[in-house]
């Protein structure tokens, strides 16, 4: 970039563009139409796009996949999947495969419940603090009629406030701990809302209360926000069948493959290096639903790493156990997801996502999410523990390469055939390619 600038969020999106071209690729003009190529050809949905956020130059694409045959609590569904890496859609779709003949996933929603704080600063008699909370608490819920009316009005809304003192960890310090119900919808903005509303009735509050001193009466509000941790919000899904019932694989016996899979999830439980691939695996079953639906994948992750380590060490999400001769195989996470606001109503194809699930509530909505995720774990661990992952993992991403090869559609299919009976590595295809094409390997190595 050669120098600063000011205004450039006053731009047009013709004029960021120019900027970005000129400013921080060197006046390279293909830019511009890498750009636009992007660019959704209906005006209307492009301007929808682009006051999603901020400083938008174009539209970045995920392919958007389905995986079929998710038999959750008695209904089939066609998962979407909004996601870039190989192989997480068909690993999906083949676990759902396998549990369809086997009862299919089973989910249970544990809570709803989800939380946000008013952190303040406090410089005084703590018991004077606690006598008044108790008389007040009320009036600090009272004064958010306003805002709650229309949540109350479908069950939802405040549902307690107590005082935390945190003074133990840092002097002066304590919360308005709230929780809330906000039915179908994620409810970040309402619970900011009521918040900062709450902020404001305390401070006011305290500030005509007699029984307080000039200093105490000077409490700071440090901030008002919701936690994205929501161990009130919680769900389990749960595959199970007995033993025998699960397939030879890889000529492993049925009995061998529970064992084999059961210490793996175990191994996962116990060591963090391993916990921590394990339950990336989970995440990208549950991340590609939850970006097709048109949540917050960044709060949802968040809160399950978080759910991960309660115990005082990162472990596993998923869990299995073996007891009379049932396999049963199962996760329990936070799931703060939505059906109504935000993108929900808004994008296109979000819209579609809940369409293809059957306008799920945010309840099933919860579980099918969290179906995804297990059965994504299930898929990876099959693997892992009879062929290896890599076997399916390359197969899948084979046509990667071939593109970044830029091969004919005619040698992709002869690539394709030639794979169907070998492992597939980088090098083992560069290789072939060049073969093919009687050019020295030497010329392709950094492709």
């Amino acid at each position: 970039m050669k120098s600063p600038i000011k205004g450039f969020s006053k731009l047009t999106q013709q004029g960021k563009i120019e900027w970005l071209v000129n400013e921080v690729f060197d006046g390279d003009q293909s830019v511009i139409n890498t750009l636009k190529s992007y660019l959704h050809q209906d005006e209307k949905v492009q301007k929808l796009h682009n006051e999603f956020i901020e400083n938008t130059i174009t539209n970045y694409y995920l392919p958007l996949g389905v995986a079929p045959n998710f038999l959750i609590d008695g209904k089939l569904h066609t998962l979407p999947m909004a996601i870039e890496e190989s192989s997480v859609v068909a690993a999906a779709a083949k676990a759902a495969q396998f549990w369809l003949k086997r009862g299919g996933f089973k989910t249970t929603i544990v809570g709803t419940e989800k939380i946000g704080h008013v952190h303040f600063m406090y410089r005084g008699d703590g018991n004077k603090l606690k006598a008044f909370f108790e008389e007040n608490k009320n009036h600090l819920k009272d004064a958010t009629d306003d805002i709650t009316a229309n949540m109350q009005a479908r069950g939802g809304g405040i549902t307690a406030i107590s005082l935390v003192d945190k003074t133990s960890d840092m002097a002066d310090y304590y919360q308005l701990d709230v929780r809330f119900q906000t039915c179908d919808s994620m409810g970040a903005n309402f619970i900011n809302s009521c918040l900062e509303r709450l902020a404001e009735t305390l401070t006011q509050t305290i500030e005509s209360d007699n029984r307080f001193t000039q200093t105490e009466k000077q409490v700071q509000i440090v901030m008002r926000i919701l936690s994205n941790y929501t161990p009130n919000c919680l769900v389990r899904a749960e595959v199970r069948c007995p033993i025998e019932d699960l397939s030879e694989e890889e000529g492993v016996s049925p009995h061998e493959f529970a064992e084999k899979f059961y210490r793996a999830v175990r191994i996962a439980e116990i060591e963090p290096y391993r916990a921590t691939t394990h339950n990336k695996g989970i995440f990208n079953g549950i991340d590609a639903v939850v970006i097709a639906t048109g949540n917050d994948f960044r709060a949802v992750e968040a809160a399950g790493h978080t759910h991960a380590s309660k115990s005082g060490q990162y472990r596993s999400l998923t869990h299995c156990e073996i007891e009379n001769g049932i396999f049963r195989f199962w996760i329990e996470t936070p799931m703060a997801v939505g059906v109504v606001g935000g993108l929900t109503g808004l994008h296109p194809m979000v819209k579609l996502a809940h369409r293809m699930l059957g306008n799920p509530s945010a309840p099933e909505l919860m579980g099918i999410i969290a179906a995804s995720g297990l059965a994504q774990n299930f898929a990876a661990l099959r693997a892992l523990v009879t062929s290896g992952i890599q076997k399916g993992h390359m197969k899948m991403h084979l046509l990667n390469i071939l593109n970044q090869l830029e091969a004919t559609e005619e040698e992709k299919q002869l690539f394709v055939n030639y794979f169907k009976d070998k492992v597939v590595s980088h090098n083992a295809v560069v290789r072939k390619f060049c073969e093919m094409r009687d050019i020295p390997y030497s010329s392709m190595v950094k492709k």
